[in-house]
């Protein structure tokens, strides 16, 4: 993800994205906020910490606390969020 965004240019036209799952726009738009610095009430969200991560990264907490780390980057979130409340 974080190559698309960075290549996005390059990419666009060349690439056919028509069979490409929904789900995988998440994963982009995570990618493209990670480039970005967090502002305002964003900056202490702590779902949209989460929700900026790599999906490695998420793996790598769940783990690290003992959590199932398989599932979709939307259960991962959850599971963490559950785990700190």
């Amino acid at each position: 993800m974080d190559y698309i965004v960075a290549n996005k240019l390059s990419i666009m036209g060349k690439v056919s994205f028509d069979n490409v799952p929904g789900g995988l726009i998440m994963d982009v738009l995570a990618a493209m906020a990670r480039g970005e610095e967090q502002t305002g009430d964003d900056a202490d969200d702590e779902s949209v910490k989460y929700i900026r991560m790599r999906v490695g990264t998420l793996r790598n907490m769940l783990d690290e606390k003992g959590l199932d780390v398989d599932g979709s980057r939307e259960a991962m979130i959850a599971l963490l969020k559950e785990e700190s409340a």
